[in-house]
């Protein structure tokens, strides 16, 4: 772990890592009297990480005090929970939603994790369950089950391959059955459907009707008018928005690919189709480039919060903590593993 003094942040520290922020009105903002106030919140959480020996895991779709001023790893769940594995941490920190952190744990048995979001659901991960897939398996006996790893703990032990939105064509691609039944997504199962047919394979995919509260209200027609005002912006996606969207964008991708589009790209002004934690992102480390239009923001993410984070770290409650039982673990894990291997990691 880091010393005491690298853990010391000044509020004009912080100040310059979020100056350029200015995604969501005065939710995102920061000036330096904003700062101050939370440097008070960030540097007692940053010393406390270092007496309790533990690491804070932030997703990208957090609010950007908490990724640039206590978080260790930011970035999508699989790639945190991969990091939580290699870390000595004795205690992980999730600032995401449950389904993140149970990732994680399936990952890292041995580990506490805690999540400290006040409402840690996910409207796609909660549209779908354990005795749902049960029922579809039935019904679909002959396909291969892929779920998205945006799904429970037992969700995942009921399936046979996760896939995230960075793989999911190429795992699907390298599974030896034509027949694949994905979940719980219906826009991703669309686009996986589309996009197997162009990349020339065969396969009979079936889906779920489940969507996320976020990308389901991009349209064609705010694609249109950004495009309007702004022609020489790009319009990146997520594939969790609809196949019209997706066909309206430059680039559709997972978090991590769309940053990295961006990065490579000439383009200086992007549209990004997904939660405003991203755009935060950009607009953070690469002030040279600009975000037009609207983004959205997830309830479930941004009720992660400093104070939380401080909370779980002091007192945690019971219903902090991921428990999970061992059987399911363990099926999940075998799902997970299955990824890896199609996936060639």
């Amino acid at each position: 772990m880091r010393d005491t003094e690298t853990f010391y942040l000044s509020p004009e520290d912080l100040y310059q890592r979020l100056k350029h922020i200015r995604i969501g009105g005065t939710v995102c903002h920061y000036s330096l009297k904003k700062c101050e106030e939370l440097v008070v919140l960030i540097n007692e959480i940053n010393l406390l990480k270092q007496q309790k020996n533990a690491v804070i895991l932030a997703h990208s779709y957090v609010s950007p005090e908490i990724n640039y001023g206590v978080s260790d790893f930011t970035g999508d769940s699989l790639f945190l929970s991969c990091k939580a594995m290699r870390t000595q941490a004795r205690i992980i920190v999730f600032a995401a939603v449950r389904f993140m952190g149970e990732t994680a744990k399936i990952l890292n048995p041995s580990k506490t994790v805690l999540i400290p979001a006040k409402s840690a659901g996910c409207s796609l991960a909660d549209s779908i369950t354990e005795t749902q897939v049960r029922t579809l398996r039935k019904e679909f006996p002959d396909h291969t089950f892929v779920c998205y790893v945006n799904t429970s703990l037992a969700v995942k032990a009921e399936c046979d391959v996760c896939v995230t939105s960075a793989n999911v064509y190429e795992v699907v691609a390298n599974i030896p059955n034509d027949k694949i039944y994905f979940l719980p997504d219906r826009y991703m199962g669309e686009n996986l459907r589309e996009e197997m047919h162009k990349r020339g394979f065969d396969k009979d995919i079936q889906f779920f009707n489940g969507r996320c509260h976020v990308h389901e209200n991009f349209s064609p027609e705010m694609v249109f008018k950004v495009r309007t005002e702004y022609p020489h912006a790009k319009v990146l996606s997520h594939p969790e928005c609809t196949p019209r969207v997706c066909r309206s964008s430059d680039f559709v991708g997972s978090t991590s690919q769309m940053l990295a589009y961006m990065q490579e790209s000439k383009s200086e002004e992007f549209l990004m189709l997904t939660e405003c934690g991203l755009a935060a992102r950009l607009e953070a480390e690469y002030p040279g480039k600009r975000v037009v239009g609207s983004c959205a923001l997830c309830e479930y993410m941004k009720s992660n919060t400093l104070e939380d984070i401080l909370r779980v770290l002091k007192e945690p409650r019971i219903t902090d903590e991921v428990v999970i039982n061992e059987d399911l673990r363990l099926r999940a894990l075998r799902c997970i593993e299955k990824m890896f291997e199609y996936s060639g990691n």
